[in-house]
């Protein structure tokens, strides 16, 4: 089990909005400089237009900082994963996370990872099908279960699926048997002006409405080996320079908390 950061614990610095955005060996040099030995690159889409010679470069800054990587992209059609499988043997990557998008319906996810997942299991690569609120929990599983592979699985993230009326706690419980990956963030209900409806939002880990230790005790990810990746739902602050200054602060503490919960 590993303790990483994924491109949304860097969102805002490389969003456009950020007059000098940075680029992905950045966010690795930062990875690394705050002691973290995995860095998930998700949904970036930026990674497909790498050719061969970037992809190598990457690769290498990775292991020289010591961190490995993982994939992240949305989409189950045999084309799309078949590309990030190239992408995923060029980088040295063992994970790829993905979604089955609105454009599939769950019926048709089955017979389209099924032709997907051989070359996945040949080459030693995992797909994580992630929890959002998209697609009912109960039927993401259903879908994993009926591919019946074992290189699919299933990407914890029990905030996601709260846009769905879904429970955290429903989502830790009705997934923990099949999790391959971790998203780590917390989030909190606040009040709108005027106490006039909710703003589901993230916060800082360990402020919020997530039930780290229920979700540790069902999918045990030290005993089974399932990294953990830290992610943000950092609100805009109204600027670029003061959001990243948050987001940088987000990252660290959020670092630092979810490795003394592991220790």
């Amino acid at each position: 089990m590993t303790v990483g950061l994924s491109t949304y614990a860097f969102f805002w610095q490389y969003h456009h909005t950020n007059p000098n955005p940075i680029g992905l060996d950045a966010m690795l040099d930062r990875t690394a400089d705050l002691g973290a030995e995995l860095f998930q690159i998700c949904d970036y889409p930026r990674i497909e237009e790498f050719d061969a010679g970037a992809l190598r470069d990457l690769r290498r800054h990775a292991e020289r900082r010591g961190i490995a990587l993982e994939l992240g992209t949305r989409g189950v059609t045999p084309v799309h994963l078949g590309r990030y499988l190239d992408l995923a043997k060029a980088l040295g990557v063992t994970l790829v996370r993905s979604m089955v998008d609105t454009d599939t319906d769950a019926d048709d996810a089955v017979p389209l990872l099924r032709a997907a997942l051989p070359a996945y299991e040949r080459a030693g690569v995992t797909i994580a099908l992630e929890t959002y609120e998209k697609v009912a929990t109960a039927t993401l599983v259903d879908v994993v279960a009926a591919v019946g592979s074992p290189n699919l699985g299933i990407c914890l993230d029990p905030a996601n699926c709260v846009a769905a009326l879904e429970h955290p706690a429903e989502t830790i419980a009705k997934t923990a048997a099949w999790v391959r990956n971790i998203h780590v963030k917390d989030f909190a209900f606040t009040r709108k002006d005027g106490w006039v409806g909710f703003t589901l939002a993230g916060c800082p880990l360990g402020e919020g409405l997530l039930d780290y230790p229920a979700l540790l005790a069902a999918v045990r990810p030290a005993e089974r080996g399932i990294n953990q990746v830290i992610e943000h739902w950092l609100p805009w602050q109204g600027d670029s320079a003061t959001t990243c200054e948050l987001e940088t602060v987000w990252t660290a503490t959020n670092t630092e908390t979810l490795r003394s919960w592991n220790s």
